[in-house]
């Protein structure tokens, strides 16, 4: 008897997750059982109105940021001065008279914001600091996504509660982000191959060099299109009483028939992040390169460090928020009357 319950009940949940997901792998799955509404402003505008609600909340959300440099600087530290000056001097002295003139100099600070993103000019970690960097990184998202749903709410808010209310979450938070690496994995595979065949010449060749671009290619649409439920899943774990799993199956009835759309716009926030990188980091790198030839006693001062590492504070915030808040104008387009 207790069998028979046990295999109606998975029968039972089985048929509702079926009802949920028309698709069927290896099936043609018709337009019209997949299609759904999801009316949202135009890539510009929506951009634009993320901006504008940070810049309404603009004191919060820069303290917000302060407060996440300077807890990172104490308890991980900054990217290192000395190795980024060695860097910079050796660009000079290898590069001749390639990096002479206004178009050089951008060249040379392309090449050195290109060290800069990567780590290249960061000291290793230790375990312990690779910790206290991702508890860091997963408060500040836990706390930027707490502010703006209470502020949205209608209610006046400050950081102090939103650090000390936020952090309920934070362990079904990282329960996802742990499924979220591992959706990734193909991805990282694909990056891993890539550095073993570019270090055996295996891309030189023609025909290898096409398998393996679509094998990499296929690898990274694979962690894509996990990723892109699994981040709204982030948002969806901080309501009340909320489980990591019942946040995933959420999140995967949300972007079901729209998964691609909402891809598009993720793909749009970090395009525009790299942008506004671009625009930043490399006029500031030019300035500062200028600044310290003309004064070198001065050479030991950490400007690219902590502009990166408020860089850094800055897009943990404006990514939760451009997540909630396309979030939000999903759940808005699904409450509307069909």
């Amino acid at each position: 008897m207790k069998l028979r319950k046990s295999l109606l009940a998975v029968k039972k949940r089985v048929n509702l997750y079926l009802k949920r997901r028309p698709h069927r792998s290896f099936r043609f799955t018709r337009r019209r059982d997949y299609t759904r509404s999801l009316k949202l402003p135009g890539y510009w505008a929506f951009t634009k109105y993320v901006q504008k609600t940070f810049w309404a909340n603009r004191k919060i959300f820069l303290l917000a940021a302060l407060v996440y440099a300077i807890v990172t600087t104490l308890l991980v530290g900054i990217a290192s001065q000395d190795i980024y000056s060695t860097l910079s001097d050796t660009l000079k002295s290898t590069g001749g008279d390639f990096f002479v003139g206004f178009w050089g100099g951008l060249g040379q600070s392309g090449l050195l914001f290109m060290a800069t993103i990567t780590g290249g000019i960061s000291e290793s970690l230790t375990d312990v600091q690779r910790i206290y960097a991702g508890l860091i990184t997963l408060l500040a998202w836990l706390t930027s996504v707490w502010l703006l749903r209470n502020i949205l709410a209608g209610h006046k808010v400050k950081l102090r509660d939103g650090l000390y209310s936020s952090g309920a979450p934070i362990l079904s938070t990282f329960a996802i982000m742990l499924i979220l690496v591992v959706q990734l994995l193909p991805l990282a595979f694909a990056l891993i191959a890539y550095g073993a065949a570019s270090a055996t010449g295996l891309l030189a060749s023609g025909v290898e060099a096409m398998l393996f671009w679509i094998v990499a290619a296929l690898l990274a649409a694979l962690s894509l299109y996990l990723i892109t439920s699994t981040i709204f899943a982030l948002v969806i774990v901080t309501l009340p009483g909320m489980y990591p799993m019942q946040a995933i199956k959420a999140a995967g009835d949300m972007v079901v028939g729209r998964r691609m759309r909402l891809l598009s716009r993720l793909l749009w926030m970090a395009l525009v992040e790299m942008i506004i990188w671009v625009l930043i980091m490399i006029p500031i790198i030019m300035i500062d390169s200028w600044i310290k030839g003309l004064l070198p006693a001065i050479s030991f001062v950490p400007t690219i460090p902590v502009v990166l590492l408020l860089l850094s504070a800055l897009t943990v915030i404006w990514t939760s928020g451009y997540v909630y808040l396309l979030y939000r104008k999903v759940v808005a387009d699904d409450a509307e009357p069909a």
